[in-house]
């Protein structure tokens, strides 16, 4: 593989056009009454911001910037230190939504929250500081990557945080390394999510892990089946069966939360760009997988006119720490401090994702019938082996789709899989490899796995078991 270039950090001033807020209300405002979330609205010490101009002007902007051969990232620190523009420079891709004008509104906890990017929900949603700024610094690494820090002590509850914007040469990802701790002397509680959002349009897709059957409202309130809804779901009738992975067939603003995965990955994929964006993260610790959208009716055109001036409308796909629904909380205790990594990625070229890790994307469609389409996406590039097995399910788990679900990632090669293709892969960072194959006589497309294994066979990379026909009840 080719030695890539270290990755490069910097500063600089850019000007943006930006809609002005107006001074914070000098009279504390408590606020402990008010919901907001789903939660308390409280904010005191923080003060409110209750107005917006209605004309943008021209404003300067302190940016930190992180770029490799692949990518280039854009971090406004005085903005809560968000990620605001995230781009692939092999295919001219968007990975997150770039709003190209600072345009608050005032939906955020303590006034103006402006759309696009990532931004860092913490310790509350939406993050109090959102419109405030951080500290931050650059971190130089001797095997040539680059960490820009963001960091802050929050005021509201007396904890603090940090996120870490990591790149490293030669990767079509980058990692977001978090850090948050309680310097106190009592047990406090937060709540941690990644919101990046996406652009969308018609042609556009959500990727939630193949063994998400159910999606569930704030605080599990209400619940539909997914991806195809089949009832009424946010005062939408979705009979008799509609896709609500698919933006273009939501029409009313709508939240839905993962009921369960055992995944490590959430993204979408934009069929006319033949791209998309992952995050990928430990279920065990991040098994938050939600998608919130204003809906592509009356309603959401006008919030799109609202945040933006001509970037139009985007979806979020936020990622949650430590829960899988909102508005839960943590707990931290008195000198505590919780460390995790989320890692986002860039993929092209081979569909919606089947399972992904931090270095490897894999595809398997049985869309086509009596064929296979697969697809493989290194990250940092390599050499594998991909293999397309037929895993018969065990006769006595045949009338159980709910154990079958539990076992469906990755059913074990045994004695009675066939193996129906084989094929040696060597990829560069940001490469990809996909082809369609006849399915061989008696492979069932619910009985396939889809192994990524290494060069040697000695490890499996990544894997991939296609779905039961029947699904679970929803909960």
């Amino acid at each position: 593989m080719p030695k890539h270039s270290n990755v490069r950090a910097w500063s600089e001033t850019v000007t943006l056009p930006t809609h002005e807020t107006g001074a914070p209300n000098p009279n504390p405002m408590f606020l402990e009454k008010r919901v907001y979330q789903g939660s308390s609205g409280v904010v005191y010490p923080y003060p409110v911001i209750d107005k917006v101009e209605d004309t943008p002007v021209l404003r300067e902007w302190t940016a930190v910037f992180l770029e490799n051969d692949i990518l280039e990232l854009m971090i406004l620190p005085e903005l809560g230190g968000r990620l605001h523009r995230a781009f692939d420079k092999t295919n001219d891709y968007r990975v997150v939504y770039h709003n190209h004008v600072i345009k608050p509104a005032l939906v955020g906890l303590t006034g103006p929250w402006i759309s696009g990017g990532i931004e860092f929900n913490w310790p509350q949603h939406h993050r109090p500081s959102t419109y405030e700024p951080v500290d931050w610094c650059i971190e130089e690494h001797a095997d040539g990557s680059r960490t820009v820090w963001c960091a802050e002590n929050e005021i509201m509850f007396r904890q603090r945080g940090r996120h870490g914007f990591h790149l490293e040469p030669g990767r079509a990802s980058f990692d977001v390394v978090v850090r948050l701790s309680n310097p106190g002397e009592q047990s406090g509680t937060f709540l941690w999510w990644a919101n990046p959002a996406v652009h969308v349009n018609d042609d556009y897709q959500s990727v939630f892990p193949a063994d998400v059957h159910a999606v569930m409202d704030h605080g599990k309130r209400d619940v539909s089946s997914f991806p195809i809804a089949t009832g009424t779901y946010y005062k939408k009738n979705y009979a008799p069966g509609t896709d609500i992975s698919r933006y273009k067939n939501i029409p009313v603003p709508t939240s839905y939360m993962a009921y369960h995965s055992d995944y490590n990955f959430v993204g979408c994929y934009d069929h006319a760009a033949n791209a998309g964006m992952l995050h990928v993260a430990n279920h065990h610790v991040v098994p938050g997988k939600k998608q919130w959208t204003w809906g592509n009716g009356e309603f959401g055109v006008a919030w799109d006119r609202q945040l933006t001036e001509v970037d139009g409308p985007y979806i979020e796909l936020m990622c949650g720490a430590f829960t899988d629904n909102q508005p839960d909380f943590t707990w931290l205790k008195p000198g505590e401090e919780k460390r995790f990594t989320q890692t986002f990625l860039s993929y092209q070229g081979i569909g919606p994702a089947s399972n992904a890790s931090r270095d490897w994307v894999i595809r398997l469609s049985t869309d086509i019938p009596g064929k296979a389409t697969l697809g493989v996406y290194a990250v940092a590039g390599g050499n594998a082996n991909l293999e397309l097995w037929h895993t018969p399910t065990p006769p006595a788990s045949r009338h159980n789709a709910k154990n079958l679900h539990i076992h469906a990632i990755d059913r074990p090669i045994d004695s009675v899989a066939r193996k129906g293709f084989d094929q040696m892969l060597s990829l560069p960072a940001g490469g990809f490899w996909t082809e369609t194959v006849a399915l061989t006589d008696g492979f069932l497309p619910s009985e396939l796995t889809l192994r990524l294994v290494s060069g040697d066979r000695k490890a499996v990379l990544l894997s991939f078991s296609t779905q039961p026909a029947d699904k679970p009840a929803i909960p």
